[in-house]
């Protein structure tokens, strides 16, 4: 069962919850459910579309800028009934039009035109939504700016062989968020550095017509942003890396019945750079790097504990130039390169393509798995 987490209908402007500090919806779920995931859906634009190279509140003040600020660190959290039940760092989508458009076409930048979604383990906190009664579930974005667009579908398993489930809170953790910032800057010139981390920990007993199962779930989070400004704010140099490692274990009278895990980084690397040029026009380069990575591992959910994996590595690394007259482009260039390399347990799928200027340069397919299992530690 699938219920979606959004705005309430009647509307006139989408079911998407639109956040600057926070939007919630109250929830009922049937008394017989088992386990529960949220499945979370972020897309971010206009001052924060690219909030991972924000400007800082006190770098803005200082030089008297109207650019967007509170600097480059976002995070979405999740709450149940006021208290954080889990969290998304997200990946950071560039749309086609984003950082220069001639860089994608025809390629596009990576989750551009398939939004990644995010999962939330929810089954520790079943002893509190198994009463019949309405749960608020929150969204909020940690140093947001308008506007960012959030909803989510709660993925319900019911019990097929008992009306009413039991559950139990045993335990929650939760850090606190964790941001530290430097900077050293003189006018439109200088270096920032900013560190995050958080995690989460939650563990909860469900008693269905499947035994009495204890599921514990993890979320660990890090992030740092390197930024550099330069040439009178003219330049500038991100470099981004967010981790986030999610792990799920479920078990009965003491043995394990169902684990999960989900290793992720999200590298992204971008370099931009503004030069006059003759004529009232000017040239706009930008170089950018960025990946997708993600490794995991499941069991199925019969208690066998058959285990399967899959390591996933996405890299895109894309170089234009515009020269810009009166606000429109009049030439330019781009190209991107492109490698997504998909190894699974039971299947395989390798894709090399390269474009230049709207034409493909080269594009090279591989089904054929060459390695039979993976190491996932």
């Amino acid at each position: 069962m699938i219920l979606p987490v959004s705005r309430n209908l009647p509307l006139n402007a989408g079911l998407w919850f639109e956040i600057v500090n926070s939007s919630y919806k109250e929830v009922v779920i049937p008394r017989n459910v088992y386990r529960a995931v949220l499945e979370v859906y972020v897309s971010f634009h206009e001052k924060d579309e690219f909030w991972y190279g924000n400007l800082y509140n006190d770098f803005v003040t200082a030089n008297n800028l109207s650019s967007p600020g509170n600097g480059p660190f976002r995070e979405v959290v999740v709450s149940l009934d006021g208290k954080v039940a889990g969290a998304v760092w997200p990946f950071p989508v560039v749309f086609t039009g984003g950082i220069n458009p001639l860089l994608w076409r025809p390629i596009t930048a990576i989750g551009s035109f398939d939004l990644p979604s995010y999962d939330i383990e929810m089954t520790p906190f079943l002893g509190s939504l198994l009463d019949g009664e309405a749960h608020k579930v929150e969204f909020s974005v940690t140093n947001a700016l308008n506007v960012w667009y959030i909803d989510a579908n709660l993925h319900l398993w019911l019990d097929q062989e008992k009306e009413v489930v039991e559950g139990k809170v045993l335990e929650i953790r939760r850090s606190s968020l964790e941001v530290s910032y430097a900077s050293d800057f003189k006018g439109l010139n200088g270096n920032f550095t900013t560190k995050a981390k958080r995690s989460v920990h939650s563990t909860g007993l469900v008693k269905s017509s499947h035994g009495d199962i204890i599921t514990s779930a993890s979320q660990e989070f890090t992030y740092v942003n390197k930024m550099v400004l330069g040439k009178d704010g003219n330049m500038q140099i991100i470099d981004q890396l967010i981790q986030a490692d999610d792990r799920v274990h479920a078990e009965r009278e003491s043995r394990e019945i169902y684990t999960a895990k989900s290793i992720k980084s999200f590298p992204f690397y971008l370099y931009s750079d503004y030069l006059e040029g003759q004529n009232h026009t000017s040239k706009e380069v930008a170089n950018v790097t960025m990946g997708f990575n993600e490794e995991r591992s499941w069991s199925d959910d019969d208690g066998l504990m058959r285990m399967f994996k899959s390591k996933l590595e996405n890299k895109q690394e894309a170089q234009g130039v515009m020269v810009v007259k009166n606000n429109l482009v009049v030439s330019g260039y781009g190209g991107t390169q492109q490698v997504y390399n998909y190894v699974g347990s039971d299947q395989c799928y390798f894709r090399n393509i390269s474009s230049f200027n709207y034409t493909f340069q080269y594009d090279k397919v591989e089904t054929i798995c060459k390695k039979k299992t993976l190491d996932l530690t």
